[in-house]
């Protein structure tokens, strides 16, 4: 029962990337390797920050809540990918979908919103160096992610509670590898015009106005850099904001092609396509774009390392 509607599906069934069995050893080893290093990465760079006193900044702050969310929304979708390339036929109960689709759409939001959070961070501090420890308070820290976490919540509850009204009276085969909107939309037996209407408007909504943050930030940013005299002082200004340009480039730009889109121009085997980048390549690669661009996080490492071997 689901909002007065008795749906007949009580699992659905996950096609996953392939079914050819060749590939999918491969591709075992293949995501198998990069859901390890988003582990070992973005966990990596949680403790770095924790145990290093020159990463006890702002910037710092907000990218191991990145991390965190990149670790947490690649574990909802990573462990169940794996298993569908060991086994005939991957399934997933209604319940469980559902729960995977509402952590899904609170981890993915959420990462959103910290992203415009860090733009904004990103100008407090070239802005007003000075007083950026003050302007960035520990508590207008918590603050901007609590607002990021609850915006991504409210999100994906209403998606979530939208997607539980509607029937399925089969089939129950979903073309993809997780449960994500649009495929369990084409097997509703429901109208769902509502939630088509949903996904675009708060898609668009979200994903506009959080962009819209990042690009008057770096507008903002791009002055204030221009008022600096020195060229060392312009390139190491610049050189604060490339990894998150890089990181915000790559996360809009897949999800805007996936989800901002009408209905009649879906498809799903280029969404699968799509989505492997956003849900397993992006939280692998953030924190290696945050580290490998960044000469504190190179220093902290090496602080760490030395610490280890030479602990006096």
């Amino acid at each position: 029962m689901a909002g007065g509607n008795i749906s007949a599906v009580t699992e659905f069934i996950l096609l996953g990337l392939t079914a050819r069995a060749e590939l999918k050893v491969v591709l075992f080893v293949l995501f198998l390797v990069i859901y390890a290093i988003t582990l070992v990465g973005n966990v990596g760079m949680i403790l770095l920050i924790q145990v290093t006193p020159k990463l006890d900044t702002p910037m710092y702050f907000f990218l191991s809540c990145l991390s965190f969310v990149d670790a947490c929304y690649s574990s909802v979708i990573a462990p169940k990918l794996l298993i569908s390339f060991l086994v005939v036929r991957e399934t997933i109960s209604f319940s469980g979908c559902i729960v995977q689709h509402l952590f899904f759409g609170v981890f993915i939001t959420t990462e959103g919103f910290l992203l415009s959070v860090m733009a904004y961070d990103r100008y407090v501090a070239i802005a007003n160096p000075l007083l950026y420890n003050m302007a960035m308070s520990k508590r207008k820290r918590v603050t901007l992610v609590t607002v990021s976490c609850a915006g991504g919540l409210i999100n994906s509850l209403t998606h979530t509670v939208s997607l539980g009204r509607l029937s399925f009276c089969g089939p129950n085969v979903v073309g993809h590898f997780f449960c994500d909107i649009p495929p369990l939309l084409k097997l509703s037996c429901s109208d769902t015009s509502m939630n088509e209407f949903l996904l675009l408007l708060l898609s668009g909504i979200i994903a506009m106005g959080t962009f819209l943050v990042v690009i008057i930030s770096y507008v903002f940013i791009a002055f204030a850099i221009l008022r600096i005299h020195s060229a060392s002082g312009r390139r190491k200004a610049f050189s604060t904001c490339a990894s998150h340009l890089t990181a915000v480039t790559v996360f809009y730009g897949t999800l805007s092609f996936n989800y901002i889109q009408p209905s009649s121009q879906y498809s799903v085997e280029q969404e699968k396509v799509v989505s492997v980048f956003y849900t397993l390549v992006i939280p692998m690669l953030n924190p290696l774009i945050y580290s490998l661009r960044n000469r504190e996080v190179k220093d902290a490492v090496k602080w760490a390392v030395g610490k280890k071997h030479f602990p006096c």
